[in-house]
C-alpha cells in the first residue's frame, strides 16, 4: 500500500485542477498521489488521468454525499467552482450563479470539517465591495448585493471554511492569459489594424496562465501546514495595457495599438454579460493599488519555479492566437 498522501483534487479535468492534477502526476516521487474528482469520470480528459495513475472518483459539488465519498480518507483537498458553469434559465431562476458558488463552496467546507482533512485550498478571489467603498466608487449592484459577483460570492464563502475550522489556504486567483485566446485579445479595427481594447485605461492589471494556478497550488501543499490560515494572492506578470500591447507586437509581428474601451462602453456593449465585465475590469483598474499589491511575484515564483511571464506564455501560444 502507498504511503503517499491523498489529495482530492475537484476540477481535475478542468482548467484550474487539471494543473495541480498534471502537478501531482508529473512529481512521481513526490509525497502526494492524486484523487481526480469529476463529474464524468468516462470523459477523454478523466480517461487520461487514470492512465497516468490517478484515482478517478465521480463526485459533483450539488451532491454533498458524493462529495463526502470524494473526501474520505484523503490528506488534502483542491476546491474550485464555476462560476460560468452551463446554466439553464430555469436554473438560474431558482438559484442564481453567486449562490450556486457559495452553496457548492459551503458543501465542500462542511464535508472537509467532517472527513477531516489536514489541507485544503480553496480558490477564491477577492471582495471588490470593500475596495470600492474605501475608494468612494459607486458601480450598480448585480444579483441582489454583489458589485463583482464572480469575485464578491467567492469571497463570501471563505468565512465558512474559518467558521467551520478548516485548515484552508485561499488561493486568489485573477485574470487568465487564456482569456487573450478566448475574445479578449486583439481585434481587427475597420482599417486592419490589430487593437487591444481591454478596458483597464492606464492602471497595471495582474495576470497569469491558467495551469500556473495549479503549480502554485502544488508549491503550497508542499510546504505542509506553513500556508494554513493565509491568503495566496497569485499572478504571473503585472502590466499595463500599452505594455501588453507592445508584448503581441513583439510576439505576433505586427503592430498592436492599446485602445482601452471605457466602462461605460463596455456596459453598452450588449454582451449577454456586459454588466459583469464592466465591474471585472473597473475593479482591476480602479482599484490596481491594493489588487496588484497584495500579489506578490517573487512569492509566487518561489512556489512555483516554473512560473510563466506574460512574455513566456504569448510565445508558446503565439500560434492559437486569432488575427482575424
Amino acid at each position: 500500500m502507498s504511503d503517499k498522501k491523498i489529495i482530492a483534487v475537484i476540477g481535475a479535468t478542468g482548467a484550474q485542477g487539471g494543473g495541480l492534477a498534471r502537478a501531482i502526476l508529473d512529481d512521481p516521487n513526490g509525497p502526494f498521489s492524486l484523487r481526480a474528482i469529476t463529474r464524468d469520470p468516462a470523459s477523454p480528459a478523466a480517461r487520461a488521468l487514470a492512465a497516468r495513475g490517478a484515482e478517478v472518483v465521480q463526485a459533483d459539488l450539488d451532491e454533498e454525499d458524493s462529495i463526502r465519498r470524494a473526501f474520505t480518507g484523503a490528506y488534502g483537498a483542491f476546491v474550485v467552482t464555476n462560476f460560468w458553469a452551463a446554466l439553464t434559465p430555469e436554473q438560474e431562476a431558482v438559484r442564481n450563479r453567486a449562490q450556486m458558488e457559495i452553496d457548492q463552496a459551503h458543501t465542500a467546507a462542511k464535508i472537509a470539517a467532517e472527513a477531516g482533512l489536514k489541507h485544503v485550498i480553496w480558490s477564491t478571489l477577492d471582495d471588490s465591495r470593500p475596495q470600492f467603498a474605501h475608494r468612494g466608487i459607486e458601480l450598480p449592484t448585480l444579483l441582489g448585493r454583489y458589485k463583482v459577483p464572480h469575485f464578491d460570492a467567492k469571497a463570501e464563502a471563505d468565512a465558512r471554511f474559518t467558521e467551520l475550522g478548516v485548515p484552508t489556504t485561499f488561493l486568489q486567483t485573477t485574470f487568465f492569459y487564456e482569456a487573450f485566446l478566448a475574445g479578449q485579445g486583439p481585434q481587427r479595427d475597420a482599417e486592419g489594424n490589430l487593437v487591444l481594447t481591454t478596458p483597464i485605461g492606464d492602471s497595471p492589471m495582474a495576470m497569469i496562465g491558467v495551469e500556473d494556478i495549479g503549480r502554485t497550488a502544488y508549491g503550497i501543499f508542499n510546504r505542509g501546514g506553513e500556508f494554513v490560515g493565509r491568503t495566496v494572492a497569485i499572478a504571473g506578470t503585472h502590466a499595463t495595457g500599452k505594455e501588453i500591447a507592445a508584448l503581441f507586437t513583439e510576439v505576433l509581428g505586427e503592430p498592436v495599438s492599446f485602445r482601452p474601451l471605457t466602462p461605460a462602453e463596455v456596459r453598452a456593449s450588449g454582451h449577454p454579460i456586459a454588466e459583469e465585465i464592466a465591474a471585472t475590469f473597473q475593479f482591476y483598474a480602479d482599484t490596481a493599488d491594493y489588487f496588484v499589491g497584495t500579489r506578490d511575484l517573487n512569492q509566487v515564483r518561489e512556489l512555483n519555479p516554473r512560473l510563466q511571464s506574460l512574455t513566456d506564455w504569448l510565445k508558446a501560444n503565439a500560434a492559437k492566437i486569432p488575427r482575424d
